[in-house]
This record gives C-alpha cells, structure tokens and sequence, in this order.
C-alpha cells in the first residue's frame, strides 16, 4: 500500500507540473491550453509575436496561424497550432499580457476569426525577427510587419 501511494503522489506531481506548462500534454491529455478559448490563444500568438503596438503585424501573424490551420500539416485547432514545440514565443500560452496591447490583439484577434486576412501574407507559414534576411532557396519573403519578416516555405 506504501509503493502504491508514493506511486499516485508522483503521478500527481507530473500531473501539475504538466497542466503549468501552456502546450504540453500528458498521459494523452492536454493541459493548458485546454482552459483557453481559441481567440485567446489567438490572442496571445500576435501579442507576444508582434509590435504590441501594431495591429498590421498583429493582423499578419494572425494570417500565418489561420494559414497553418489549413494545412494539413499542422494541428486543426488555433491552440494547437499557437502551441506547437518551438514555433511561437518561448512561453506564449502561459506569460502575462500586461499593457494595452491586449486590448488591441483582442480587437485584431475577433477581426481574424470573423475572416479578416493580412493580404501582404499570402500563404506564408512563417515569420523571422525583421532585419535578418536569409539566402535560401526555399524561401520566399512577402512582407515585413510588426517587427517580424514574412515569408513562403517551398
């Protein structure tokens, strides 16, 4: 009985460590993002991906979530996508938003789920820190919005 219930307090305690980590999934089930709507994951992706303060850039890494959504590829649900390992802000489902700029992404956020689509994107799947332009030939870049470069995978 001893083994069996320092056996259920461990799992228990990866348990809550899972559900503090935005993403991340255990025993099959996902935590975190689990409480979270798909505007707020939404949300959250253009806050922390953006210049808080612009609702173009907003609008474009709105544009790459919703275009990775279609893909195949990628996982069906916003928060699947925002989530994914390594693909947006270290933290993105789980940080703060603390200034004015979530007002903003929540308004950028509902325009994106009604349909609206930043037309410089295209089909873009991808964004860099702007200022940085690599060479590759599978690479092409569309726009360059909210601190950040976007460009077309081939």
């Amino acid at each position: 009985m001893h083994f069996t219930s320092k056996a259920l307090m461990r799992v228990a305690a990866l348990a809550v460590v899972a559900t503090s980590l935005g993403g991340c999934s255990f025993l099959g089930l996902n935590f975190g993002m689990a409480q979270l709507s798909e505007k707020e994951c939404l949300m959250r992706a253009m806050y922390f991906e953006s210049n808080r303060s612009s609702s173009e850039g907003m609008l474009a890494v709105g544009t790459v979530v919703m275009n990775r959504l279609q893909d195949a590829r990628y996982p069906k649900s916003v928060c699947g996508v925002v989530g994914q390992k390594n693909q947006f802000a270290q933290g993105v489902l789980t940080k703060k938003m603390t200034d004015s700029g979530a007002v903003l992404a929540s308004q950028v956020a509902d325009q994106v789920l009604r349909g609206a689509r930043h037309p410089g994107v295209q089909n873009a799947q991808h964004f860099h820190t702007a200022g940085l332009r690599f060479p590759y030939n599978n690479m092409h870049y569309v726009l360059e919005a909210g601190g950040n470069e976007f460009y077309e995978k081939y």
